[in-house]
């Protein structure tokens, strides 16, 4: 049991958000799978907004999977020597691409996504959430982490593996794979640090805003 009911009144309370972000594509820019797993590598605890800025010239470089393959960590490090943590990253693209060699061999499980270095489940999640496979958890990122206990879905916690753990407890399988980044995007838009309650599609259900405003 969760702190309001059970899965299913869940699925019905948070219909609102589901209803207005389904679909619509993460905020990281991509064109296809492969690009979008390469801004997933790199925007581990960096920006997406900061990511999407070098993504334009990273990938007339290095426009597939085939072009990584064959490159080497002093060629590729001058196109994102500006990312955080960028030797790693550098170290883990270029592994990847010497393992997967192919855009169409981009695997889409969780199981296989994950043996990948430099992807962990929250980016595993986003590539598949994206390339619209069945869902196999649900994205927890640093918004998620925030909102959904706010929201009253879940306890706090700042582990996201934990987190995405408490929603899939609670939470419907048929949602997995939008519900994460439905509050997400709620997360980037409204219930920001400094939360816009008045604004949200899903205050009368909140935990937040029932302590703050009722």
């Amino acid at each position: 049991m969760d702190l309001f009911g059970n899965s299913t009144d869940w699925a019905k309370k948070l219909e609102p958000i589901l209803t207005k972000y389904k679909g619509r594509k993460h905020p990281l820019d991509h064109h296809n799978l492969y690009q979008l797993l390469v801004v997933v590598v790199l925007s581990a605890q960096d920006s997406d907004a900061h990511i999407n800025k070098i993504a334009t010239t990273l990938f007339e470089a290095y426009p597939n999977m085939e072009s990584l393959a064959v490159s080497n960590f002093d060629a590729l490090i001058p196109y994102i020597s500006n990312v955080r943590n960028f030797g790693n990253k550098a170290k883990w693209l270029l592994e990847i691409a010497q393992i997967v060699k192919k855009d169409k061999n981009i695997p889409l499980t969780m199981e296989d996504l994950v043996a990948l270095k430099g992807i962990g489940r929250k980016s595993s999640n986003v590539i598949m959430r994206e390339a619209k496979v069945p869902a196999e958890g649900i994205i927890a990122d640093l918004h998620v982490i925030r909102v959904a206990p706010r929201i009253g879905i879940i306890t706090e916690t700042k582990d996201g593996i934990k987190a995405e753990k408490q929603l899939m407890q609670v939470l419907p399988n048929e949602i997995w794979g939008e519900i994460g980044m439905a509050i997400s995007f709620l997360g980037r838009e409204i219930c920001r640090p400094q939360p816009k309650c008045t604004e949200c599609p899903i205050n009368s259900i909140c935990k937040y805003y029932k302590e703050h405003y009722q």
